[in-house]
């Protein structure tokens, strides 16, 4: 009688190997490093954090914020009689949010060292699927191999090749952030989030700005509402909105630049920031290597438990697309290190995702909007509450804006919950919270019966509340 012998199980130098350290792979190198795994992680470039920390969701935060605490201060009655208008120019506001950026990011970098994770930089590459290799910005490599391995590198700004980024004065929303001249007027191709968001940006600094949009109304995910009042609050605020266009050409000249649309109209301006869609970076992963493709917006498929299609090589964050968010692809790294270490997946995400978008001011969504519910033919009401009658808003001088409660006729249950105006994005976590209850938990009379401190911004909810309800009559 004969055995079999055991084949022995590839000895790799790691566990687990990680490239990228935004949000995702940092969910997941620490998700992994807990389990007492041990990991690698490769960062392309000299600090960790990726696009969030040092492009994206950060920096542009921060110059908002900055913009929008100039604006407060220019019209708060309180300071009317007794100053000059102040005036920031993009390079001051970009000093306080490189501080941001530098004291995220060395924050972030102590988490891989209390996790005795190992950090390499270098620009990854896959030679099959279990070995890396690493090119140092010094020309020198270095190979190693990993029992799995976890795709996050993020994504970077679309660059259409019929038009020179290399151009002083025609940018994209990363390179935006090293503006070094004060332009007097601006152009932004595409009206998406981070195109409205540095709208509003470069209107609080009093920059002329055109926002071209290519569809026919702005951020048209949002409930019809918000937007109409997005669309309304630019317009009020000096920003020209040109709907269903798309660009021709684009000339970058030594004193502006001028965008040609499809049209035939001509635009001219100080510079130009082109902020139409990203692509996923995973052009340089030699994919091909391991039987991988990307899409053709360097997208890569995944199961639900994050799993590409080959087994031991998982996707997270903005490579894997939807829903694109900081939030969603540090926990995408988590439940993907679930799968890596037990074969499946715990938890996924929530169904509904809030949206957070930066504007001035914010707005911020969960649930459904009407036109979702019209669609699905659900009975459903309205509830409203306008910030200007809230005593907190009118106290900040914040009294643009209202909150907006959808909720089931019959049921009660909450729907969706729409806000627009001064910390919103803040503001729509008590509704979410409410729409998570199960049991019956979930239902609009929760903010009538309970209390909420006074005067606060979360009165909103009661106010809203008794709105809707009032709309409410029995046949």
């Amino acid at each position: 009688m004969t055995t079999k012998k055991k084949t022995a199980k590839p000895a790799y130098q790691f566990d687990a190997i990680v490239i990228g350290t935004g949000p995702g792979g940092e969910g997941a190198a620490m998700q992994l490093a807990k389990a007492g795994k041990k990991v690698a992680v490769i960062e392309k470039y000299h600090a960790v954090g990726g696009g969030c920390t040092h492009w994206g969701t950060i920096p542009s935060k921060a110059l908002r914020h900055s913009v929008s605490r100039l604006i407060e201060y220019n019209t708060t009655p309180l300071f009317a009689d007794n100053h000059v208008s102040r005036n920031l120019t993009f390079s001051d506001i970009m000093q306080h949010a490189s501080g941001v950026i530098k004291s995220q990011s060395r924050l972030r970098s102590t988490f891989y060292d209390r996790n005795r994770v190992t950090l390499i930089h270098g620009e990854a590459s896959f030679i099959d699927a279990h070995t890396v290799e690493i090119t140092r910005n010094d020309g020198s490599k270095e190979i190693i191999t990993g029992e799995k391995t976890a795709i996050a590198t993020g994504s970077r700004p679309y660059c259409p090749k019929d038009i020179d980024f290399n151009h002083p004065r025609i940018y994209n929303s990363d390179t935006i952030l090293n503006l070094d001249h004060e332009p007097q007027s601006i152009i932004i191709y595409g009206a998406g989030v981070i195109g409205t968001e540095y709208a509003s940006i470069f209107r609080g600094l009093g920059v002329k700005v055109d926002l071209v949009n290519m569809r026919d109304r702005l951020l048209s995910f949002l409930d019809a509402e918000i937007s109409d009042a997005l669309s309304y609050h630019l317009w009020n605020n000096g920003v020209v909105i040109r709907h269903t266009e798309s660009y021709s050409s684009v000339e970058g000249r030594e004193d502006s630049v001028i965008l040609n649309l499809e049209s035939g109209k001509r635009m001219r301006a100080d510079c130009l920031l082109f902020a139409n869609g990203r692509t996923g970076n995973t052009d340089m992963l030699n994919l091909q290597n391991v039987g991988l493709k990307a899409d053709s917006r360097g997208q890569l498929k995944v199961n639900h438990n994050y799993q590409t299609e080959v087994d031991n090589i998982y996707a997270i964050g903005d490579v894997i697309g939807y829903p694109s968010l900081a939030s969603a692809a540090y926990n995408q790294g988590r439940f993907a290190a679930e799968a890596m270490l037990h074969g499946n997946a715990n938890a996924q995400l929530v169904e509904d995702i809030p949206t957070g978008i930066y504007t001035i001011p914010e707005i911020s969504s969960v649930g459904k909007n009407e036109q979702e519910l019209t669609q699905l033919k659900i009975p459903y009401e309205v509830g409203r509450a306008q910030f200007k009658h809230l005593a907190r808003a009118q106290i900040a001088s914040t009294q643009v804006g209202s909150l907006k409660i959808l909720f089931h006729r019959e049921t009660k249950e909450v729907l969706g919950i729409h806000c627009f105006g001064e910390r919103a994005s803040e503001i729509v976590h008590i509704g979410q919270a409410i729409m998570q209850q199960q049991g019956g938990g979930n239902t609009i009379e929760y903010f009538i019966n309970t209390t909420f401190n006074y005067p606060t911004m979360a009165e909103a909810y009661r106010v809203a509340a008794l709105n809707g309800l009032n709309r409410v009559f029995n046949d």
